[in-house]
C-alpha cells in the first residue's frame, strides 16, 4: 500500500492477502455470491479503491489544510467498515433516487499535530458504467465519494 500508517515514522499499510480476505467476508457473513478463486481480482479491486479513496482524501487535506499539515502527513490511523450503517449523505442520496453505496468506510487521520481527524468514504457501484466498460476488471464501474465527516473536528 501508499497509505502512510499513522503511529509509525514511515510503515504503509499492509494489503490482505486474498485469503485472509476471503476469511473475513466468511467471517463477516458477506461470502454468499464470491469463491476463494475470485479473491485474486477482488483484492486487486478493493486495494485500487482504497488507493484512490487515499488519493481524494489527501486532495481534501492539501486543498483545505495544506498549511496545517506536518511534513510526511496526513496517515491513516485506523480505519473502521461500517457497510451496514448509511452515512446521512448516502440516505438522501437514495431518498432523492441514486441508488445506496454498496459500503462504507470511516478513516481516521492524522494530521500530524495529534488531533485524529475522520472522513467518510461510500463506495457505489455504476452498472450504467460497467455496461460500457469492455475491461470485466476494471474499476470505473466503482464510485467512491470521499469527505470528512460533518461532526468531526477540523
Amino acid at each position: 500500500s501508499n497509505i502512510p500508517k499513522g503511529g509509525t515514522e514511515s510503515e504503509t499499510w499492509l494489503y490482505p492477502s486474498p485469503q485472509q480476505f476471503y476469511n473475513a467476508l466468511v467471517r463477516k457473513d458477506k461470502a454468499d455470491n464470491v469463491s476463494e478463486a475470485d479473491m485474486e481480482h477482488v483484492v486487486a479491486i478493493h486495494n485500487a479503491m482504497n488507493e484512490r479513496g487515499w488519493s481524494m482524501l489527501r486532495e481534501w487535506e492539501t486543498r483545505f489544510h495544506g498549511s496545517e499539515l506536518q511534513p510526511g502527513c496526513p496517515k491513516l490511523r485506523r480505519f473502521m467498515g461500517r457497510p451496514f450503517e448509511p452515512s446521512p449523505k448516502a440516505r438522501i442520496k437514495a431518498m432523492l433516487g441514486f441508488g445506496e453505496p454498496f459500503d462504507r468506510h470511516d478513516w481516521f487521520v492524522d494530521r500530524g499535530d495529534g488531533k485524529e481527524v475522520r472522513y467518510v468514504l461510500d463506495y457505489y457501484f455504476d452498472s450504467k458504467v460497467e455496461a460500457a466498460d469492455p475491461d470485466p476488471k476494471s474499476t470505473k464501474c466503482i464510485h467512491v465519494d470521499v469527505r470528512p465527516a460533518v461532526d468531526s473536528p477540523g
